[in-house]
């Protein structure tokens, strides 16, 4: 067998290594591909912050606080982003919460007072509203349909430099983030997008500048684990804050968590979930006590919801529930039973929360 002259003398380790610096770009060769990837991710990144960075603003607040029987004002800033064009505009509602006066700068460098639509602290959401012409509203996007290694984008005004973009990837989905009031945060975005004090309120975008969550948290010892809350939760919260100023729920006082079901008794009562809510407590003068729910019954649905989670018995307790006669399924031993339960409206109480 004769071997061209140009492959005569080469040993397999060096076709190897041919093979290795072969570049993945047709008609590119090695350091030119590297850099072809690199103007294709910054492009992303670029075109998005593009897109989305003239609807985010940044917030000053200005708050009344007492000390040793004097009282003065504290400053505290934040980011926000224009829901609509007649002025809404979405936050945290630890960025707002109590504040005396409010300001808002918009990208071009024009500033305007805000008044307070509505405050969520149960998820760190608030409206605030600005008269002002010729706002660019964000596009919103679905977090639903998001994926971990997901390129995540924050644009916030830190320590109060405008329009700060850090990039990142999404690094889990359906977190859950206590607030300050106490009550889980369900369904929180997991980003390595850096964060810091400035960026709470701002959105979180894709690679197509659409906002998929609003900052909102970091981790202080850790490294790249923030938080943003999920915008289909946003979106569900401001409309009703723009509606009607608040976000009422219902209660019902249990305290749970997500337990598997027995195969038995999924298969004999033909179950829908193979999961449910653990009963560890009930308030004294609760719905639930006044149901006769005890410690160890399992939760499985409330009216003609199946209740998997915490999370899911959550969304179905809104204001709509309030003084309304429900029935919750629950399994006590092997026993499936149908108790009749009137929710009562949310006494969780609303702390100060500190302007950050």
């Amino acid at each position: 067998m004769k071997i061209s002259a140009k492959y005569q003398g080469v040993r397999g380790p060096s076709l190897a290594r041919e093979s290795l610096d072969a570049s993945p770009f047709p008609g590119l060769e090695g350091p030119f591909a590297a850099d072809a990837l690199l103007d294709a991710y910054s492009s992303a990144v670029t075109a998005a912050v593009e897109k989305a960075s003239p609807s985010v603003v940044n917030i000053e607040v200005r708050q009344e606080v007492g000390h040793g029987g004097r009282s003065g004002a504290a400053g505290g800033s934040g980011s926000g982003f224009i829901l609509s064009r007649d002025g809404f505009i979405l936050t945290n509602s630890h960025v707002v919460h109590g504040a005396s006066a409010i300001r808002v700068t918009l990208v071009d460098g024009r500033d305007y007072p805000a008044t307070l639509t509505g405050d969520d602290p149960d998820t760190d959401l608030a409206v605030i509203r600005i008269d002002a012409p010729g706002l660019l509203q964000a596009e919103l996007g679905e977090s639903a349909t998001l994926k971990p290694g997901q390129l995540a984008i924050a644009i916030g005004n830190p320590f109060g430099f405008q329009t700060t973009v850090t990039a990142g990837v999404i690094s889990a989905l359906g977190r859950s983030l206590r607030a300050q009031t106490g009550r889980l945060i369900d369904n929180v975005i997991q980003t390595d997008a850096a964060l810091n004090p400035g960026n709470s309120g701002g959105p979180l975008v894709d690679s197509r500048g659409r906002v998929i969550g609003v900052n909102t948290a970091i981790i202080r010892p850790a490294q790249g684990i923030c938080f943003a809350t999920a915008i289909d939760t946003a979106k569900f919260v401001a409309g009703w804050l723009i509606k009607e100023g608040i976000f009422r729920r219902a209660f019902i006082g249990v305290a749970g968590q997500d337990v598997p079901l027995h195969r038995r008794v999924i298969r004999f009562y033909g179950l829908p979930v193979e999961t449910g809510v653990l009963v560890i407590d009930a308030e004294k003068d609760s719905p639930a006590s006044k149901a006769d729910l005890r410690s160890g019954d399992v939760i499985i649905g409330f009216n003609e919801a199946a209740v998997p989670s915490i999370a899911a018995l959550h969304k179905l307790l809104l204001a709509r529930e309030i003084g309304v006669e429900s029935f919750l399924t629950v399994i006590r031993h092997t026993e499936k039973l149908r108790l009749p339960i009137t929710p009562e409206e949310s006494r969780n109480p609303v702390r100060e929360l500190a302007v950050r």
